[in-house]
């Protein structure tokens, strides 16, 4: 089974804690509601540049939320994850 970090950084600061996790491999489901759209925008600005440098894949789940997966790692299906269960069909 795969673990799978779900953060909901209340400041843009809390973007150690995503590329932390990201770098150690772990797949990251960033919620970022609790923020503004500027915030947000700047955080996503961050994980492309995470995933441009370190490879893997950046999928949007919902307006605010997405799921950042390292390289070599196996694709997880969102509809997988129990804290989108709200949000997938």
């Amino acid at each position: 089974m795969t673990v799978i970090k779900t953060l909901r950084p209340e400041d843009y600061n809390e973007v150690l804690h995503v590329g932390h996790f990201f770098r150690k491999g772990v797949p990251v489901l960033m919620d970022l509601t609790r923020l503004t759209d500027d915030v947000a925008r700047q955080m996503v600005d961050f994980c492309a540049g995470l995933i441009c440098g370190r490879g893997g894949e950046m999928e949007r789940l919902d307006k605010k939320i997405f799921l950042l997966q390292p390289p070599a790692r196996p694709r997880i299906a969102a509809a997988h994850i129990p804290d989108l269960a709200h949000i997938v069909d």
